[in-house]
């Protein structure tokens, strides 16, 4: 069997819902295809006592449990290799983008995905085991195991062989800068709201060219920011 193009794995407390989302539609065809390889690991395999704990109260006090360094250690040194890059899913990270989802692409190899809970991990986790923190946004949600499958589908359908069509994603949102153009289909009229007639026209350049201009003005519209 060919060696999949990049190696993917979550580490988590939660490893069914990383294999629930990424058993399904695009993210299983890659699989199928060799493009990726997904595995979902539990990171209480990696405890040694009876209660499989993973966390414990931070020091100095305050609320809620801090996760706990051995396990992480251990579970991230067993499958690591001189090339992993090890990434922690973290509101204090830097701010995925389009841009990063393609450097993450064109790396492959072996990427680990670091799934937090409850209060984070403990900060030598962060200072001497992980490489990258990246945050999907300025929100919390209940576990990291969910924003790594968001930053994972981005990646992997960047891979060479994934998406059906190698142009489609060029033309998505952010990939060019510009949040993405109208789309239509049939049928042409529906409840009195008409596909514009340019897009019948058959002429490819005036039709680039419409398309663009939609997607300028749309995204000054809704993401002016994004705009030089």
């Amino acid at each position: 069997m060919t060696t999949p193009a990049m190696q993917i794995d979550i580490l988590s407390l939660f490893p069914g819902i990383a294999t629930a989302i990424l058993g399904e539609s695009i993210m299983k065809r890659a699989q199928e295809k060799g493009a990726v390889a997904f595995r979902s690991l539990d990171l209480r395999d990696w405890t040694h006592d009876r209660h499989h704990t993973t966390d414990d109260t931070p020091y100095g006090g305050g609320q809620g449990m801090v996760m706990k360094c051995e396990p992480i250690f251990e579970a991230v040194e067993s499958v690591r290799t001189p090339e992993t890059r090890v990434v922690y899913m973290s509101p204090c990270g830097r701010r995925f983008d389009q841009r990063i989802a393609q450097e993450y692409a064109e790396l492959r190899g072996h990427v680990i995905f670091l799934s937090g809970h409850y209060e984070g991990v403990d900060q030598r986790v962060l200072d001497h085991l992980v490489d990258d923190e990246i945050s999907i946004g300025d929100y919390v949600l209940t576990n990291g195991v969910i924003s790594a499958c968001v930053v994972v589908d981005a990646i992997v359908r960047l891979l060479p062989g994934v998406l059906g069509d190698e142009a489609s994603a060029g033309d998505d949102s952010f990939a060019s800068g510009l949040l993405e153009f109208p789309h239509y289909t049939r049928p042409f009229d529906f409840r009195g709201w008409k596909v514009p007639d340019i897009l019948l026209s058959g002429h490819h350049k005036n039709i680039a060219k419409w398309r663009r201009e939609q997607a300028i003005a749309r995204t000054r519209e809704r993401r002016p920011d994004l705009l030089p």
